[in-house]
């Protein structure tokens, strides 16, 4: 018997495929990311059954007990609080490993935000990256929009609501001026999108709208201007000034994202030129 990856409502109930239902009431056993939220879904439709916990804290030890409920011939279906099992949700550990085993594993289509956000954002959809949410640390959160910051494609982020403004002016500081918009409580009552520009949006998102997830679609990096020696002369305008090789390193490659150890050589090779 497979395991089945099945999307599940991001909002209205009425979301969820003929199909998806259908697997789920065949289902023996039901692997979901919280008990309780699955229960309403399923009470909701008429469904009983034996539900076990597989969350972001436990992914790794229900590898082995799904592995055993397939080994056993019984047929397990997997599902997040919110949209497709494995997309920003917890889910991938365990398919890789049953499928890793040997055994059969099948994904149903159906709902995530990721999509419909694109499609309301008004943002390029030839080509887009899918970032999801960005790590908890400042630090992290810069290197990792450093890695993309470059990229021509439209970029697809996840935020929450509790740090919406401090994720944003992260991100503005990396990535710069950019159209941006954001979709928030899709498929739901409020459903909305804000669009804007990355640097001035969170000065114009008021308060009570700072609720639900949010899909932020910012657009890709411009064509790179012809002078390849912009982030050189800068750095040496830096040096002249005083700063740290350290500082100019630093701000060099968030801006640029020229390689720290590369900018560091460069103002050693030219420490006696003036900007």
């Amino acid at each position: 018997m497979p395991l089945i990856l099945i999307p599940t409502p991001i909002g209205n109930l009425e979301d969820i495929t003929l199909r998806a239902l259908r697997e789920l009431r065949a289902a023996d056993v039901i692997a979901c990311e919280d008990t309780r939220h699955t229960l309403k879904l399923l009470n909701h439709f008429g469904i009983k059954k034996k539900l076990l916990s597989c969350h972001e804290y436990n992914e790794l030890k229900r590898c082995e007990t799904i592995n055993e409920l397939l080994e056993k011939e019984l047929r397990v279906a997997l599902v997040s609080d919110a949209g497709t099992p494995g997309l920003s949700d917890p889910g991938a550990v365990v398919a890789r490993a049953a499928a890793e085993s040997g055994y059969e594993v099948d994904a149903l289509p159906g709902a995530n935000a990721l999509l419909p956000a694109l499609l309301l954002s008004g943002a390029s959809m030839e080509a887009f990256m899918f970032v999801g949410f960005l790590p908890a640390a400042d630090e992290e959160k810069r290197k990792r929009l450093r890695e993309v910051m470059g990229l021509r494609q439209t970029l697809v982020f996840y935020l929450a609501p509790h740090h919406l403004l401090k994720d944003l002016a992260v991100i503005a500081s990396v990535l710069g001026s950019r159209r941006v918009a954001l979709v928030r409580e899709i498929s739901k009552i409020h459903q909305e999108t804000i669009t804007g520009n990355l640097t001035e949006i969170c000065d114009t998102i008021p308060p009570e709208k700072i609720r639900g997830e949010f899909v932020c679609v910012i657009s890709g990096a411009e064509e790179a201007p012809a002078d390849e020696g912009a982030w050189q002369k800068e750095a040496l305008e830096m040096a002249s000034r005083g700063e740290s090789a350290k500082d100019i390193a630093a701000a060099v490659a968030e801006k640029y994202g020229a390689p720290k150890n590369a900018v560091k050589k460069f103002l050693i090779e030219n420490s006696d030129r003036e900007a």
